[in-house]
């Protein structure tokens, strides 16, 4: 299956006084993304997961590789898969493209713990959800 994919502008704000977007931006950035890819991919809105289900997934682990600046007015095609997908976790990949390239502007790697919003406890995956989240498991690619 082909990673999930959005499309995200650069904003005025996201920008730094060199005239590039700052890389803690970008990670807000990778949270859209990650929101977009509840709704779209996995057909269950971030805020039900978390409002309704009761279920979190806070990062716990970030790598990350910035490549090329982005600037104001820049469109990012996001893709978002699944690299690992463990028992009481997930290592979710974002991949950003400024549109109409081919090489990511940047890429980030981040573990999130699956977790009890009732306590903040760390959880099993819910079988529902790791049935939908498998469908996007891309190890390497």
């Amino acid at each position: 299956m082909k990673p999930f994919r959005c499309r995200l502008p650069v904003r005025f704000g996201d920008i730094d006084q060199a005239g590039v977007a700052y890389y803690p931006t970008l990670l807000d950035h990778c949270h859209a993304a990650f929101e977009d890819f509840f709704e779209g991919a996995l057909d269950r809105p971030y805020p039900k997961v978390v409002m309704a289900d009761k279920i979190g997934f806070p990062t716990v682990h970030l790598e990350a590789d910035f490549r090329e600046p982005l600037r104001y007015g820049d469109r990012l095609d996001m893709e978002v898969s699944v690299a690992r997908l463990g028992e009481r976790s997930v290592v979710f990949r974002y991949r950003a493209y400024r549109k109409g390239s081919r090489k990511p502007a940047f890429e980030v790697l981040a573990t999130t713990a699956c977790v009890s919003l009732r306590n903040f406890k760390s959880v099993t995956v819910p079988g529902w959800l790791r049935v939908k989240l498998a469908r996007h498991v891309r190890e390497k690619a």
